[in-house]
């Protein structure tokens, strides 16, 4: 018996899936990980020193969804200037009943989408339902992704920019405000973009970028870009006074937002509220209060990338996108 593989390259991959479609897979993987019907290692990491990177390796299984895979995902931020993206990826989707490989595909639009996607689950579960204005510090391709997957939850009126990069924030501004219909105000420091309702960092930093005094009460935080041991992008204390919510307790306090004040003996794992799968399946209480403080720890999950990678599969077999190869 042969077997063949479906190749799916980034061309493949943008026309088959988008966050619309996207978003309603990730949220049911985050329900089936709260109701514990999944399998899913930490992630494994190679750490390239020499070269400011590295490569992690992540299988995951859904169990009553029966699919499963492992994705291959770099971390390199001194990419752009060398004309690559900072994070680019494989993703591999296998028969969970033989263990051949069924379909290899472009893992780095994969890995935008469903990290935009998760953070559009903790937003409509953790903002408030009236949250009208976005803040965005750090204006890379994922900050777009977070943008799409939020506006597609909540019904927003203004968003308010920041990044260090002129050149960046002239870029996001045009092509985002054309896109969403949606007016787009840059700022002149990160503190001002902190006056908003939904808060979305999406920086590669190691010291905190937004301080404990410029959150305002309401006020939920998607930070994301803390996504291996040593980088953070909040002030500790913002964490203290707030609901913390995490992807998954394991991994997030090795390499999320929370790794760094878990490590200086600041926050406790005993202080996270709650994982996001337990409050989309009703576990727990997501937003108790009007005024509390939200924050969304997000390190991306390996389920994530495998119902997404099984959307794109599905999508490419009705389509016929993709080429066939032989593998033996």
């Amino acid at each position: 018996m042969g077997i063949t593989i479906l190749w799916l390259n980034r061309k493949d991959m943008d026309g088959l899936i988008d966050i619309h479609n996207v978003l309603p897979v990730v949220e049911n993987a985050f329900l089936e990980h709260g109701l514990g019907k999944v399998q899913m290692p930490p992630k494994v990491y190679l750490d390239f020193k020499a070269h400011n990177g590295d490569l992690r390796t992540m299988p995951g299984y859904l169990e009553n969804m029966d699919i499963a895979g492992v994705k291959l995902v770099n971390v390199h931020p001194d990419n752009p200037k060398i004309g690559l993206p900072t994070v680019m990826a494989l993703m591999v989707l296998n028969s969970t009943k033989t263990g051949a490989p069924l379909a290899v595909m472009d893992g780095t639009s994969l890995t935008d989408l469903r990290t935009g996607a998760a953070g559009g689950v903790a937003a409509k579960y953790l903002s408030r339902e009236d949250s009208r204005v976005v803040g965005l510090i750090g204006l890379g391709r994922q900050a777009r992704t977070q943008l799409r997957a939020i506006m597609e939850v909540r019904d927003i009126k203004m968003v308010k920019i920041f990044d260090m990069s002129k050149e960046s924030t002239v870029a996001f501004k045009v092509e985002m405000e054309k896109e969403m219909g949606v007016e787009i105000e840059s700022e002149p420091n990160a503190r001002e973009v902190c006056d908003c309702d939904i808060l979305v960092t999406t920086t590669p930093v190691k010291s905190p970028v937004v301080k404990a005094g410029w959150i305002r009460e309401g006020t939920h935080i998607n930070a994301i870009g803390a996504d291996a041991a040593g980088k953070e992008e909040l002030d500790p204390m913002i964490l203290k006074n707030a609901n913390v919510i995490v992807d998954a307790i394991q991994q997030a306090s090795h390499s999320g937002e929370v790794n760094v004040p878990i490590s200086n003996g600041i926050f406790s794992v005993s202080e996270i509220y709650a994982e996001l799968g337990q409050i989309v399946s009703g576990i727990k209480q997501g937003r108790e209060n009007y005024s509390d403080i939200t924050v969304f720890d997000s390190t991306g999950l390996s389920i994530q990338d495998v119902v997404t990678a099984d959307l794109a599969y599905q999508r490419a077999l009705e389509r016929k996108v993709g080429l066939e190869l032989e593998l033996f």
